[in-house]
């Protein structure tokens, strides 16, 4: 590992965690009320408890799920290049605190970095991750922040370029809308001078999506069906998952993948001292993710007041990282 050091950093850096989170929401208020909706769907933060991110944590290694190796590819490739376009002595602002091996191939090629904020709603997590961080980059100023990157609240203020970092495709979980909004607040909270660097899953041949979101293993059809595993261990409900089949497609006119579970069978559902009928063929939707085209992404990012700065793609052009400029 090769930090660099600078006369840049006068002061003594240190480990602080910052704690925004008023409320954490509730899994049995808010499985409850997706099951209660038309059409039924369960937001897909709730598919990361332990067991779920263990899950994914196997996804991830898996032949036909190629989005985590390309990226990680693009940045060994490219992370030289993108710590020059943000200079030195900047302060990268993670939002959620993904992978650590993502954010280590960004610093250790940043020149001087000030700070390092990432920012979690998931406090244990969030904390192990940055108490790593600061004790392998003692130079820097390490700042957890547990909020919701997508909600309003007050950034701790930090020395140099604000540089928001957005790997791994979560982008994709949102709506064309919730991204634009998304980018647009932080291009505020980021400053005139500010960057985002964001990772992006492009639009590719159907067949290699569908292997990547129901691979022969089946670990994503597990991963998507442990939502209502852990409504059966945490709200006392009696699901019975083979009750349900795991349904993936690729919607074409909306550029996305989507993730439900159909089931298979009428069935009445204990839930947390209430009981839901699900008539056979019913859907609950989980999750989607889009794609984009290279050039969907920027025009996206121009609508939400960033320029697009640089882009880079791995040589079968399966997923991209882009640079965004706020000014």
């Amino acid at each position: 590992m090769t930090h660099k050091h600078s006369a840049l950093r006068s002061k003594t850096a240190g480990f602080r965690f910052v704690d925004f989170l008023r409320r954490e929401e509730s899994f049995e208020e808010a499985f409850l009320d997706g099951m209660k909706a038309s059409p039924r769907a369960i937001p897909c933060r709730f598919l990361y408890d332990a067991q779920g991110s263990a899950l994914f944590d196997r996804i991830c290694t898996l032949p036909e799920y190629y989005p985590t190796r390309t990226e990680l590819s693009i940045l060994e490739a490219h992370a030289g290049d993108i710590a020059k376009i943000i200079g030195p002595g900047a302060a990268l602002i993670e939002l959620g605190s993904g992978s650590s091996i993502k954010t280590r191939l960004l610093l250790d090629r940043m020149e001087a970095p000030a700070a390092y904020m990432p920012i979690d709603v998931s406090r244990e997590h969030l904390r192990a991750a940055a108490n790593g961080l600061a004790g392998d980059y003692p130079e820097i100023d390490v700042i957890a922040v547990c909020a919701d990157y997508s909600a309003h609240f007050p950034l701790p203020a930090v020395d140099g370029r604000r540089v928001g970092f957005f790997p791994g495709s979560t982008i994709g979980n949102l709506t064309h809308g919730e991204a634009r909004l998304l980018l647009a607040g932080w291009r505020e909270r980021l400053g005139a001078d500010g960057l985002m660097v964001v990772g992006v899953d492009l639009k590719k041949d159907p067949s290699r999506l569908l292997a990547a979101y129901d691979d022969a293993e089946g670990v994503t059809e597990a991963f998507i069906k442990n939502v209502l595993a852990r409504a059966n261990r945490e709200l006392g409900a009696d699901f019975d998952l083979s009750a349900f089949r795991y349904d993936v497609a690729w919607n074409e006119e909306a550029g996305r993948i989507e993730m439900r579970l159909e089931a298979l069978a009428d069935q009445s559902v204990a839930v947390a001292g209430e009981r839901l009928f699900i008539g056979a063929g019913e859907r609950i939707h989980i999750e989607n993710s889009h794609k984009y085209a290279v050039e969907e992404f920027s025009a996206l990012a121009r609508r939400a007041g960033f320029s697009p700065r640089a882009v880079y793609i791995d040589p079968e052009r399966l997923f991209s990282v882009h640079v965004l400029a706020a000014g």
